[in-house]
């Protein structure tokens, strides 16, 4: 499967969805008739569709887009990777961070192609635990790495608008795999990701 980015938004799917959100606008008490929400159906219907994108991408061939033969076996972090999803719980936002790490066996993929596998899976319904475990299966199958390492801190609107309404309540989820389940390499990837370097 060849991997592209293009937006676009499939007619039948915004029509129906425009309907669907114009009666929960009506249900919630509000006139969709009205000026400011006569467009409001349509650009959530596409909003959404944009927001679970995901859906119809494949992380692996993204990373089999620009994946390298490099004989290096030193730890590659990308940290402060920029996330935005969606609880399917609620289908509120949660939003954060996560870091990345793999150790090559024989094969590297560029950069922005472990954000782009954040994107992929980021763009679903999800939970952060599974989110976490996603992007580390798909780096490990890809590039079979000596080891992999995610963590994720996010912030869930399920939590600060409704419910419990804790406003400063971080969540952190880690998964690792082969070196990583090392005390000495993990150590070494959690000391990386929380410094800052000058």
């Amino acid at each position: 499967m060849a991997y592209s980015k293009i937006e676009k938004y499939d007619e039948e799917t915004t029509s129906g969805l425009m309907k669907d959100y114009h009666h929960v606008l009506s249900s919630l008490g509000e006139d969709p008739e009205r000026e400011g929400l006569l467009k409001t159906p349509e650009r959530v219907a596409k909003a959404m569709q944009y927001l679970t994108q995901g859906y119809s991408q494949d992380p692996m061939a993204i990373i089999n887009s620009a994946k390298f033969k490099e004989e290096v076996s030193e730890m590659v972090i990308v940290k402060d990777i920029e996330l935005y999803s969606m609880c399917e719980h609620h289908m509120l936002p949660f939003f954060g961070k996560a870091h990345i790490a793999y150790i090559p066996n024989g094969w590297i993929t560029g950069l922005s192609k472990i954000a782009r596998v954040v994107d992929v899976y980021s763009r679903r319904l999800q939970v952060q635990e599974r989110l976490t475990t996603q992007i580390l299966e798909a780096i490990k199958e890809s590039l079979n790495p000596i080891g992999v390492a995610v963590v994720i801190e996010a912030k869930h609107l399920c939590m600060m608008m409704r419910g419990v309404q804790k406003q400063n309540s971080v969540t952190t989820t880690s998964a690792f795999d082969g070196e990583f389940l090392k005390n000495t390499t993990r150590s070494e990837f959690l000391k990386l990701i929380s410094h800052n370097l000058d």
